[in-house]
């Protein structure tokens, strides 16, 4: 087989060196390439192959029709481009064909904009491990052992040697993660945003094994629960628009006390819950649940280093795709959509 790789080779260069024309390369492409060429015929012998030879006869078959492919290019290039040399007619103040211009993906742009939004209050933008410890995803956020989201059907953990401190390593399950790395740092107060990119076991129309969150961190002293509802419907105002509303609703998150679920006012109904006389078909009652919201547990800032009596802070966490989805304008009723790379639904905004 290595001796008929070879023959194929040099005798493809030696074809492509002699071309005249495209119309040549195109026969000789067919005749090496094409369904009945000679490297394509060689490269279903390779079932004939001894076993452990396939993958070294595999590399050197690739490795030859790159070499032939490259070599066609090259040659059509320089074919092309003589007869370029020769046009003595081409009008070069005629408009050229305007190549098409693509945009950034919706994620992108919601990531920037929920990026500046907080920016214009202060907040810093942070970034830590896609990769993290099981310290800092659960245990230094409060998580007990036996807590659900440690199942190893909720989160990916990774098989390597846990450490004797920081546990097992796993692919971080939400954006929370980097709080007590932030705290950590000592450095206070604290005005930090976390955009980073989460896996969870979970696929369906409003779940992606991998997808988006952003967390606020805010800790300084004498923080409140008005500060943390203020900072909310700031956002909230800034990205879906100054006639929506939020609201808190009391939850249970392992990592803060008093926890929050957040709501933002719906879009459709204006927050009324009804269309008419009807019930709004989207919201039901009025309001769209966004994500988690409240004040540091103390257990988390002693996790991070710092005396709870002395400080205190508040948190969020929502996920980007969520988010993006309940913009008004814009209809997402599968949030797989966003990552099937169909140009068709991309092109639409």
């Amino acid at each position: 087989m290595d001796e008929q790789l070879l023959s194929i080779k040099n005798n493809a260069l030696s074809l492509i060196l002699e071309a005249n024309s495209p119309k040549d390369l195109k026969e000789i492409q067919t005749q090496l390439l094409g369904r009945n060429g000679s490297l394509t015929v060689a490269m279903k012998d390779i079932a004939n192959v001894p076993t452990d030879d396939r993958p070294r006869v595999g590399v050197l078959i690739n490795e030859t029709k790159k070499i032939i492919e490259n070599a066609i290019f090259e040659k059509l290039g320089n074919l092309n481009s003589k007869v370029s040399s020769r046009r003595s007619n081409i009008d070069v103040t005629e408009p050229g064909i305007r190549p098409a211009l693509g945009h950034l993906h919706l994620v992108t742009e919601a990531i920037r904009e929920i990026t500046s939004i907080f920016e214009r209050i202060g907040f810093t933008r942070v970034r830590y491990p896609e990769v993290e410890w099981d310290w800092y995803a659960f245990t230094g956020l409060n998580f007990p052992d036996n807590h659900p989201a440690r199942d190893d059907w909720e989160t990916f953990f990774i098989k390597q040697k846990p450490d004797s401190k920081k546990g097992s390593i796993l692919l971080t399950p939400h954006s929370t993660s980097g709080d007590v790395r932030e705290l950590e740092k000592g450095i206070l107060p604290i005005k930090a945003i976390n955009i980073t990119k989460t896996f969870r076991r979970q696929s369906d129309v409003s779940h992606t094994p991998m997808f988006h969150q952003f967390d606020t961190l805010i800790v300084g002293e004498n923080m409140s629960i008005p500060d943390l509802k203020g900072t909310l419907d700031y956002f909230v105002k800034a990205f879906f628009g100054e006639k929506r509303k939020s609201r808190i609703r009391p939850y249970n998150f392992r990592f803060t006390e008093p926890s929050f679920e957040t709501d933002v006012s719906c879009a459709v109904c204006n927050g009324s819950g009804m269309l008419g006389k009807e019930k709004c078909r989207l919201c039901k009652e009025g309001w769209l649940e966004l994500g988690g919201a409240g004040m540091l547990h103390p257990n988390v800032l002693r996790a991070g280093g710092l005396d709870p009596q002395k400080y205190n802070g508040f948190a969020s966490g929502w996920g980007v795709e969520r988010v993006l989805m309940m913009r008004e304008g814009i209809e997402i009723d599968d949030l797989r959509l966003l990552y099937s790379n169909d140009l068709d639904f991309l092109k639409q905004f």
